[in-house]
Formats: C-alpha cells, sequence, structure tokens
C-alpha cells in the first residue's frame, strides 16, 4: 500500500502518479487535498508519515511545492526515512542505499513526466543493505535515544 499526500502545490503531480500507480495495479490511498486552494502542507504530511511510522510494509509519496516542507515533516516521525528527490538517480538511490520509505517530491519543480520517472524507479529499486543497513542502524539508535513513542 502507497500511501500519497500532497497539498495545493503538489495536486497535479499526484494526479499523474495516482495515474501510473493504477496503469501498474499498485495499491494506494489519497490522503491528500483534491482542491488547488491553499491548504497546510504539514496536515498532510502527518497524515501519511504518522502511518508509515506506525505500520510495517506501508510506505508513501509526498508532494508539495517543493519538497523541502513534506520531508522536514515526514522526517520527524520515528521509522520514516523520506528522501526528497530531484531526479531519477536521487529517487533509485533514495530506495537502494537508503531504503526511503517515503519518497517527497516537488510539484512545481518536476514535471509530470519527470516524477512518474522517478516513482518507476524508485518502485523498481531495491533496498541494498550490507554497509547502508549499518548506516541506518545508527539513524535508528538516534530515534531510539531521543524518542519516547
Amino acid at each position: 500500500m502507497i500511501l500519497l499526500g500532497n497539498d495545493h502545490g503538489g495536486l497535479a503531480l499526484k494526479e499523474a502518479i495516482k495515474a501510473l500507480l493504477t496503469e501498474r495495479g499498485i495499491p494506494f490511498e489519497d490522503c491528500g487535498t483534491d482542491s488547488n486552494n491553499s491548504v497546510d502542507y504539514p496536515d498532510f504530511g502527518i497524515k501519511v508519515a504518522r502511518r508509515v511510522s506506525n505500520s510495517d510494509g506501508v510506505t508513501g509519496i509526498l508532494v508539495c511545492g517543493t519538497g523541502i516542507g513534506m520531508s522536514i515533516v515526514a522526517n520527524k516521525f520515528p521509522r520514516v526515512r523520506a528522501a526528497l528527490a530531484t531526479d531519477v538517480f536521487m529517487a533509485r538511490m533514495a530506495k537502494e542505499h537508503n531504503n526511503a520509505n517515503i519518497l517527497v517530491l516537488g510539484g512545481r519543480v518536476l514535471t509530470p513526466e519527470l516524477a512518474r520517472e522517478m516513482v518507476v524507479a524508485w518502485l523498481d529499486a531495491a533496498f541494498e543493505g550490507g554497509r547502508h543497513q549499518g548506516r541506518l542502524d545508527k539513524i535508528a539508535a538516534i530515534e531510539q535515544e531521543l524518542c519516547t513513542c
């Protein structure tokens, strides 16, 4: 299950991503706004990140104007590894090296075509483990130290 979250700045990109997921037969839930009216991105980032944080096997894609705000929000949650990507290489590396469980995109930065390519790269990539797992373990230790959740 992939959770989609967006603000008004990410609406068009989210719709392109929904079409891609539908084409590929990938189940998703739309947790974002369906309007171009101004909304607060944290409200939608929180919805997605909280569920990814608390559920095994649930991933997310967040979209706001630049992706920066959504990245900041999502990475406040334990066990969330939200990666802001601006090209296909970054999207693939987000999964292969960082095992990102949320991909973050900028609706005012990317074309729908490029965003679709990036989502495909992220979906099709596999976490490489090995030395990368040790790095993620260090991050998880920080979460344990700081979080009383």
